[in-house]
Formats: structure tokens, C-alpha cells, sequence
């Protein structure tokens, strides 16, 4: 079986920041995944066409159960307000996603805890830290029945706020306690395969560098397993969209 996770900054090429459909599921049905955790998705965006970037997801990929989550609903400068599950199916909204080609049995939406302030950040060739404000932040996990039995598998996207994302970590951990086993948390935790494997006590299934695209320097990407498998390989792959690589890995 074939996971995978991508940061796909709304389907975005980083040469010019636009989006093409067509481009958008070639990368995504190159991937060839079964099961395909998805962030910075876009629906109903004037920025990405008004595409349900999902939905055009499952297509390319052939899953059979797919589900976005909006962490944000609204559209960039004008109504952005956080997401409360509530939103009409068509809305515009901005949030993570995750697809399969085995059936789903079951889904469970985790809103993570949210930092309503704003808090000081250094960025590189800065002296002075700027004051930043984070998003909200959710997680989706699926019970996907396999042709070889019963994956748990999840995926979510955490905050930039290096402290504040290892917080949102612990309580998804806790929230997937009660998830069967195996499971796979994949996503965009923007943090170190290291301290990802110690918050939450899973393995971390691939080491490679994600970010930036062009010559990765971090991995901020992860896929983590709590559960027993045969053998496993993975890699980062570099598509013609997002300035993150995907992060595929195969299961046995």
C-alpha cells in the first residue's frame, strides 16, 4: 500500500504562483497513492478557478471516499473567518484533505487547539521578531478497510508557532488514542522528524527534506506509524506544484 502527503499550496506552480487544473492532477495522480493526505486545499477559490480541489483530487487519483475539512471559511481579503463545520458544501473555504481508494468506514474531524493572539517570531536575517498571527488548525482521520485489513490513517496540518504546534501535536495524539491500530498520521507539522516522533511516540516511517522545493534544507512533512509493518520505503518527490515536495511512502 502506497501513502502519501502533500502540501499543495492551493495548487500553485512556485514560478509564477498560478493554477493549472490539468497540471494540478497530473501531480497528484503521479503520486499514485492509496491513501493521499492533502493541505492548503482550496474550495470554491477565486484563486484556484473555484475548483473543489478535492474533488478533482479523487478523480485523478481514483479514490472512492474523499473528504475536505475547512480550517478557514471565506475568501482571502474579504470574509476569512475560522470554520466551524457548519458551512454550506459548496462554500468557499480553505482547509486539509484526505482520500482513499479503499473504502472509508468511518471519519472523525479534530479541531485543534487555536492561538487567538498574536505572538513574536524570529525569521532568518531578522534582528527584531515580528508579531504573527496563526490560523485555525484541524485534523481528519479515516477508518480505510484495506484489502489487508483495517488502516487508521490521518491527516492534518499544524501551526508555524514552533511551540504552539507541538501543544496542537500532543492533543491530536491524544484525540487518535482511541483509533484502531495500525494507524499513519500524516501531514504538514512544520517541525523536525525528531521531535514529531517524541511528542507523539510513533515511528517516523521516511526521513527526507521537504522545504523549500527547489533544495530542500528541512523536513517539515511527515509521516508517522503507530503499528507493525513488513518493510517500508519512501521519498520526497518533487512536483511541477507547491513549494513543498511529497512525501510517499510504500507499506507492507
Amino acid at each position: 500500500m502506497r501513502v502519501a502527503t502533500f502540501n499543495i499550496l492551493n495548487g500553485r506552480t512556485p514560478s509564477d504562483h498560478q493554477v493549472d487544473l490539468g497540471v494540478f492532477q497530473e501531480a497528484i495522480a503521479s503520486l499514485d497513492a492509496d491513501v493521499l493526505a492533502l493541505q492548503e486545499v482550496d474550495r470554491s477559490q477565486p484563486r484556484s478557478g473555484g475548483a473543489d480541489l478535492t474533488a478533482l483530487a479523487a478523480e485523478a487519483m481514483g479514490a472512492v471516499d474523499h473528504r475536505f475539512v475547512a480550517a478557514l471559511s471565506g475568501s482571502p481579503g474579504a470574509t476569512w473567518m475560522a470554520a466551524t463545520g457548519r458551512e454550506q458544501p459548496d462554500a468557499a473555504a480553505y482547509g486539509i484533505a484526505l482520500l482513499s481508494r479503499h473504502p472509508v468506514a468511518a471519519w472523525e474531524v479534530i479541531r485543534l487547539p487555536t492561538l487567538h493572539t498574536r505572538v513574536p517570531m524570529w525569521f532568518r536575517d531578522s534582528r527584531l521578531p515580528m508579531m504573527v498571527r496563526d490560523e485555525p488548525r484541524v485534523a481528519v482521520a479515516a477508518t480505510i478497510e484495506t484489502p489487508d485489513g483495517v488502516l487508521t490513517a490521518a491527516s492534518t496540518h499544524l501551526s508555524f508557532v514552533p511551540w504552539w504546534g507541538s501543544r496542537q501535536l500532543r492533543s491530536l495524539t491524544t484525540s487518535l488514542g482511541g483509533l484502531a491500530r495500525p494507524l499513519v498520521l500524516m501531514g504538514d507539522l512544520n517541525m523536525s522528524p525528531g521531535r514529531a516522533a517524541g511528542i507523539t511516540g510513533m515511528r517516523s516511517l521516511v526521513s527526507a527534506p521537504t522545504f523549500p522545493v527547489d533544495k530542500p534544507l528541512e523536513q517539515l512533512d511527515h509521516v508517522l506509524g503507530d503499528g507493525d509493518w513488513q518493510s517500508i520505503t519512501g521519498a520526497a518527490h518533487r512536483l511541477p506544484i507547491s513549494d513543498h515536495r511529497a512525501l510517499v511512502v510504500d507499506l507492507a
